[in-house]
């Protein structure tokens, strides 16, 4: 008698790193294939925020100095980094939440930095004013369209789990920054009443080791942007829900907010609820599944179907499209974490970073 059947994997998976020390959340691959990584400082030891995948080891990146802040609003080290992209014209920014512990940031801390990884050196250091990164701001990820302005654009999401949520755009020329949608509804966790969340079979909702539970808050998180330039798109990270909006009303300053809103389109229900987006050249888009241990791919048509599903990708957080043809995914079992079960830290050793074959590449807006 044959025994039950079991829940199959679909797509192909490939391992490329393990992680035994902290979780990672970001990862980025540059044009020639180097694999950067990084670690926010939620709990575990950190020696490194940033580091450089070489000959399997996690080496800090660019150094250690850079590693080693002295303080949470030090503006020339890294305070705890959630995000890690190499733009267009493959250089790598880091975007330092200044928020460990999902603490009250002070400015100085939540920065983007760049890094010239022809020199492995920083090349520039943009902080934030008081009133764009808020005193509740977590900065979670980044997109770039180098075609605008004089030195391009970036788009930073804030997934606050207290505050404001939004989009902050940053001209890299000068420096400045704003905030857009800044707590549009698009930009906010969905209650309970219309988004229950389900992660390995059991709801998926902050519960302390005392008191009652109560659900995930994190606003906009995942962000991707169109092989065109022309919209952006994001999503809470407790939604399934996708929305986009135009970038030329993103990056113009002069713009009111209310003519920003008139650009948002909500893309509908994606069927799960995304941590991690990205794009490709092709204008497809990616989408990890944290509650189906999956990452789906939207088609330029708005259909939907899936990539990869394993039950090793317990939580894809976030991905990163190469040049080589691959997807590049981390795996961090974020959901495992004491906040989320009574207290109990249930995640098992190591985290993992994989990749899948896609056969297209990163979106390149550049000159």
């Amino acid at each position: 008698m044959n025994g039950p059947v079991g829940d199959e994997p679909m797509g192909e998976l490939e391992l490329v790193h393990t992680f035994t020390g902290p979780m990672p959340t970001g990862v980025s691959v540059s044009h020639r294939g180097r694999i950067f990584v990084n670690f926010p400082k939620w709990g575990d030891e950190v020696p490194a925020t940033v580091v450089e995948l070489r000959d399997g080891r996690e080496m800090p990146y660019p150094d250690q100095a850079w590693n080693d802040p002295s303080g949470d609003d030090d503006a020339g080290a890294f305070v705890s980094v959630q995000s890690i992209v190499v733009d267009p014209a493959d250089r790598l920014w880091v975007l330092d939440t200044g928020s460990p512990m999902f603490q009250p940031t002070k400015p100085g801390g939540p920065k983007l930095v760049r890094i010239d990884l022809d020199t492995d050196t920083v090349a520039q250091v943009i902080t934030f004013p008081a009133d764009v990164a808020l005193p509740t701001t977590y900065l979670n990820d980044v997109r770039f369209d180098l075609r605008r302005g004089e030195a391009g654009v970036a788009y930073i999401t804030d997934s606050a789990d207290s505050g404001p949520n939004g989009i902050i755009v940053v001209d890299l020329a000068s420096g400045a920054s704003w905030r857009r949608l800044h707590d549009h509804p698009s930009t906010k966790a969905q209650p309970l009443t219309s988004f229950r969340p389900v992660v390995e079979g059991r709801p998926f909702l902050e519960r302390p080791a005392d008191g009652p539970p109560k659900p995930v808050s994190m606003g906009s998180d995942g962000i991707a942007i169109s092989a065109d330039g022309d919209r952006l798109y994001y999503c809470p990270l407790a939604s399934r829900r996708l929305h986009s909006v135009s970038t030329e009303a993103l990056a113009d300053p002069g713009v009111t907010q209310e003519a920003v809103a008139a650009t948002v389109v909500d893309e509908g229900d994606r069927g799960t609820a995304s941590d991690g987006l990205e794009s490709d050249d092709a204008g497809r888009l990616y989408l990890t599944s944290y509650e189906h241990n999956a990452v789906l791919r939207r088609l330029p048509d708005g259909e939907y179907e899936t990539l990869v599903h394993d039950p090793r990708l317990l939580w894809p957080d976030t991905m990163s499209v190469a040049t080589d043809g691959y997807l590049y995914v981390t795996a961090n079992q974020l959901h495992r974490q004491p906040q989320y079960q009574r207290g109990k830290d249930l995640r098992r050793k190591p985290y993992a970073l994989f990749r899948t074959r896609i056969d297209a590449g990163p979106v390149l807006l550049r000159r």
